[in-house]
């Protein structure tokens, strides 16, 4: 696998999430364990002039699997077919798209864990075998055609791995990873190539700031970095630290990156229910909001910097959580008076 860093293009696409990502591993920051891992498996795979072997990437939004999938695509040399769970719908849509691909291309598929069980069980044969299977014809008469497929090799990523059956789970022969969350110096990082390639002039320290606040998450970093470019360009004031403050605090968020609704969760599960537990349905009706949403979006980084707990009877809010939304723990003033 080629580190060699390249020149970045100083012209911006129309889509900036497509300029913003990395088309060198030398520009893909973090996921060290990953990025070895998947240099041992292709740079083997090329030695012995083999097709890789299927992948599957799964972890939060935002982390890099889609950016992955693309820079193994360019490692291996084929041209990347790229659709999602929800977009095939039928079983033909997927012989299509199998049917139509050459050899030595990559086959990606984003929300896999969305595919229905039937679409799934065409995918066994050909992940493992090469084989299309198509039944022509019903009933008695029906017969089953054998197609060959070209070499080629599929790139999965979820966000819900639990929703993947344990059949399709275990034909990943090249391997399963996890994405983690990122420090904040890796974040930094990012956004300083980032603003180098959107021409954003911004200090170590703005950026820091930015990093922070950016839920541990490139995608949201990113994200902050252009809201921020837009605020001072509109306000007219240079893009300094007092600038990213004001411009967070426009978009409500807060020093450790949680937003309003964040903080709503917090203060309804201490205010109205003296910190819990209380169970997920309880709070979606408090906050009107769907407890998809909640379970999905919210909640996971409540729990990750360690603001709520999740128990058999329901979330509550820990001390750290309190001391986040400026209240005390009930007991706690009469124990610090005593």
């Amino acid at each position: 696998m080629s580190t060699k860093p390249s020149n970045e293009t100083e012209k911006v696409p129309r889509s900036l999430d497509t300029a913003l990502r990395p088309a060198e591993w030398a520009h893909y920051i973090g996921q060290l364990g990953i990025k070895e891992n998947l240099r041992i498996l292709l740079t083997a795979a090329k030695g012995r002039e083999h097709q890789p072997e299927h992948v599957l990437l799964y972890g939060p939004p935002g982390l890099g699997k889609t950016t992955l999938a693309h820079l193994m695509s360019r490692e291996i040399g084929g041209s990347m077919r790229s659709t999602s769970g929800p977009a095939i719908e039928r079983v033909g849509d997927l012989a299509s798209i199998l049917t139509n691909l050459a050899s030595g291309d990559v086959l990606f598929i984003d929300e896999i864990h969305r595919l229905n069980r039937t679409i799934e069980e065409v995918l066994y044969p050909a992940m493992e075998a090469g084989v299309l299977d198509i039944v022509i014809g019903k009933g008695p008469s029906a017969r089953t055609v054998q197609l060959e497929l070209p070499p080629f090799t599929l790139i999965a990523a979820t966000t819900r791995i639990s929703m993947l059956s344990a059949p399709l789970r275990s034909r990943f022969s090249g391997g399963t990873f996890r994405l983690q969350y990122y420090i904040t110096e890796e974040i930094a990082e990012i956004l300083r190539r980032s603003a180098k390639i959107l021409g954003i002039e911004i200090d170590a320290d703005s950026l820091k700031e930015i990093a922070r606040r950016s839920r541990a998450t490139p995608r949201t970093a990113n994200y902050l970095l252009k809201r921020c470019r837009d605020f001072a360009a509109v306000s007219g004031e240079p893009l300094n630290l007092k600038t990213v403050k004001k411009a967070l605090a426009l978009l409500e968020v807060d020093e450790i990156g949680l937003n309003q609704v964040d903080r709503d969760i917090l203060t309804i599960i201490v205010e109205k229910f003296g910190g819990g537990p209380v169970g997920l349905k309880t709070i979606a009706a408090a906050l009107s909001e769907e407890e998809g949403t909640i379970e999905e979006v919210h909640e996971p980084y409540l729990l990750q910097v360690g603001l709520i707990d999740r128990t058999p009877r329901g979330r509550t809010v820990t001390n750290q959580g309190y001391s986040h939304i400026g209240a005390d723990r009930p007991g706690s003033r009469q124990q610090k008076l005593v």
